[in-house]
């Protein structure tokens, strides 16, 4: 197992404290993250051109689309891992981990390979204007020959996580996103690098970082010893992996193929509205993906009193984790509310171009419904963690329906107001699915009317 000081147990103790303790580190990482992630859209966008922004922003959809499964799969590969640590069965825990390390390592270069050649017909299939074309190119190729590295860094932070070690993940996150703002500036004004400045840094730091977790792995963790006889393939175990990890990925590109659907609506109402979208969207993720984190800790504390059979404790950690996302939301809002136009003015440098008054629309409009995507987030993760990954497929078609309709929306008749609400759309779709099959199962469960067996 993790370094037992750097562990959390959450098959026991209060749920709203073990929540609040574990998701923690995982929120502050994820705000680093995205610092950086902004770092690069201010740096772009104040030192380049806001023609430059244009193009990494059309590029975010693709990005989602691959990173997004990759990251989606590892998390899932984590499910089984987290099950084993509730149900303290060590030797099955390495089975899944060398497993899953297999996996990874074939599906990285199966990935990286594909995106690559396809890149050029994936941009003119989202409509990228052509003055932006060869800018956005050069960016999204370097991110998906970065596909390891993010495999390297989700895989091994995800093993960290269920063993309720969500501390050093972050820290060496935390370490990363500093270099990466460092590499950022180096790359775009001294080197002169551009757009391609901007995406070397980011895959530099994230390979960093995820050698970082695998160092800490092997020296301060035994969950790769004492492996005798358990690094062999196993079709059992490859098969039980690929059921949860693979829907949970599948998920997420569902979701992206909306976001792709969006974003082609957004081409066409110029560059503008693309540079305003991308800068709100930034924005927006400063403040959402706080919440994806203390979704992503949801997901481990339900894997884990999952494998312990503790029904009672996962019912209670919902209640928890949504009583975390709705006072988050209420802040959320008030910060956005009177400071919107400040964080767009940060990126843009002006608060009265076409772009900047998209961006403050845009803010605006979707941050009043944070409470929905709030929500999603711990609803969804209970069902990936009691191993439903299935279900979370299905309410990523809810948003795939949602974005669509979103981006129907701006081209019939309500122009960039459309994309406004299209994200908000989607989780809603998600959440009255999720919200139904949590309550389902879990009664289900408690009742002892479904078997073990996950589907």
């Amino acid at each position: 197992m993790a370094n037992q000081t750097a562990t959390i147990q959450l098959t026991s103790g209060n749920p709203l404290k073990q929540l609040l303790r574990f998701s923690a580190p995982l929120v502050i990482g994820s705000l680093f993250q995205q610092l950086y992630s902004f770092a690069d859209t201010i740096m772009v966008g104040r030192l380049i051109s806001e023609n430059a922004l244009a193009a990494v922003g059309t590029t975010y959809s693709l990005n989602f689309l691959t990173l997004g499964f990759v990251q989606g799969i590892c998390i899932g590969f984590g499910i089984p891992l987290a099950q084993q640590v509730g149900a303290e069965n060590s030797q099955e825990l390495k089975r899944y981990l060398w497993n899953g390390i297999w996996l990874c390592l074939f599906l990285g270069t199966i990935i990286t390979a594909g995106t690559f050649a396809l890149a050029p017909l994936l941009l003119q299939n989202i409509k990228t204007p052509e003055t932006i074309f060869s800018d956005a190119l050069c960016y999204i190729r370097i991110i998906f020959l970065g596909i390891p590295a993010s495999i390297l860094y989700n895989f091994c932070a995800g093993a960290l996580r269920a063993t309720g070690d969500s501390r050093h993940p972050t820290f060496f996150l935390l370490a990363s996103s500093f270099i990466n703002i460092i590499l950022d500036y180096l790359f775009i004004v001294p080197f002169s690098m551009g757009v391609s400045g901007a995406a070397l840094a980011t895959v530099f730091s994230l390979f960093l970082s995820g050698l970082m977790n695998l160092a800490w792995i092997l020296r301060k963790t035994d969950l790769l010893n004492d492996s005798v006889g358990l690094r062999r393939v196993s079709g059992n175990h490859i098969s039980r992996l690929c059921k949860i990890g693979f829907p949970m990925g599948f998920e997420y590109s569902i979701s992206a193929i909306g976001a792709i659907v969006m974003q082609s609506a957004i081409n066409t109402l110029g560059t503008a509205a693309i540079a305003g979208q991308t800068t709100g969207e930034k924005i927006r993720q400063m403040f959402t993906l706080p919440m994806e984190s203390v979704g992503m800790g949801m997901a481990t504390y339900a894997g884990q009193n999952d494998g312990a059979k503790r029904y009672d404790r996962i019912w209670e950690g919902i209640k928890s984790g949504i009583t975390i996302q709705l006072v988050y939301c209420a802040a959320a809002w008030i910060v956005i509310f009177f400071g919107k136009g400040f964080f767009t003015k940060i990126v843009l440098g002006t608060s009265s171009s076409q772009a900047a008054l998209l961006s403050v629309q845009y803010l605006g409009s979707i941050s009043t419904l944070f409470c929905i995507h709030g929500s999603l987030m711990i609803l969804r993760n209970t069902l990936q963690g009691m191993g439903y990954s299935i279900h979370a497929v299905i309410s990523g078609i809810g948003e795939l329906l949602g974005r669509s309709v979103g981006a129907w929306l701006s081209v019939v008749s309500f122009g960039f107001t459309g994309i406004c609400y299209a994200n908000p759309i989607a989780w809603g779709f998600a959440l009255t699915y999720c919200s139904l099959l949590v309550s389902y199962f879990l009664r289900q469960r408690i009742k002892g009317e479904i078997p073990k067996q996950k589907v």
